[in-house]
């Protein structure tokens, strides 16, 4: 199978994480195996301590699994070296966390752009960019704003602005409600499902808030490091 042209945004097959503290070994993800498809937005859901999280990581190239393979549109990720793989995220891939991660005495545009001028590119070039994402996000008012000056909801949408800005393939979201109250949670999911159906956008999602499911494609369910 050609699995660039497999229509598949991500591909693990007998994912295996195991962790270990002194002599002890715990089995935290036991061979899963999953498929998503360019354009989905899919949930992962479990308890805590499920392995959600780390399967998370592990499809983002944030972690290493112990055994198995990760194809991101067709590469295997853990055949590349750590160079090839940071460079594999900020191209390709977006992160949204449950704690916004912005930098207190930047403004909502230079928090946005970041990611690039770490990676060297030039804020001009990304003008049209930068203007687009923070129109998506409902923020062209507040672009001068520091994070203090912002609720949680809004700060949470410069975090998706700014993973959006470089137009990535790929965008994993680690309990993106998860510090909100009920009413901006529901706004921030209805604001990832908006951007999934009208650009296309490939999400994957870690959650526990079974209402957060309902604005997704489709829900997987992790239990004690197995697909349910």
């Amino acid at each position: 199978m050609n699995r660039e042209n497999s229509g598949l945004a991500i591909e693990c097959r007998n994912i295996v994480k195991n962790f270990k503290i002194g002599e002890i070994t715990t089995r935290v993800l036991k061979n899963i195996s999953l498929e998503v498809k360019k354009g989905e937005f899919v949930s992962i859901m479990g308890p805590s301590g499920s392995g959600k999280s780390t399967l998370l990581y592990i499809m983002g190239g944030l972690d290493h699994p112990t055994k198995g393979d990760v194809y991101i549109n067709g590469v295997n990720i853990n055949q590349l070296d750590d160079d090839k793989i940071s460079q594999t995220r900020r191209s390709k891939m977006g992160f949204i966390f449950q704690f916004y991660n912005l930098i207190p005495n930047l403004t909502v545009e230079e928090n946005i752009i970041l990611p690039l001028l770490l990676d060297g590119k030039k804020k001009a070039t990304y003008k049209k960019n930068l203007d687009e994402v923070i129109e998506w996000v409902g923020l062209t008012e507040r672009r001068k704003h520091k994070p203090r000056e912002l609720s949680g909801g809004q700060q949470q949408r410069v975090a998706i602005a700014r993973s959006l800005i470089t137009r990535p393939e790929i965008l994993f979201a680690d309990e993106p409600t998860g510090n909100l109250d009920s009413k901006t949670g529901t706004e921030i999911m209805q604001l990832l499902q908006k951007i999934n159906r009208e650009t296309q956008q490939t999400i994957v999602m870690v959650t526990h808030a079974q209402d957060a499911t309902r604005y997704t494609n489709r829900v997987i369910t992790v239990k004690d490091g197995v697909l349910v």
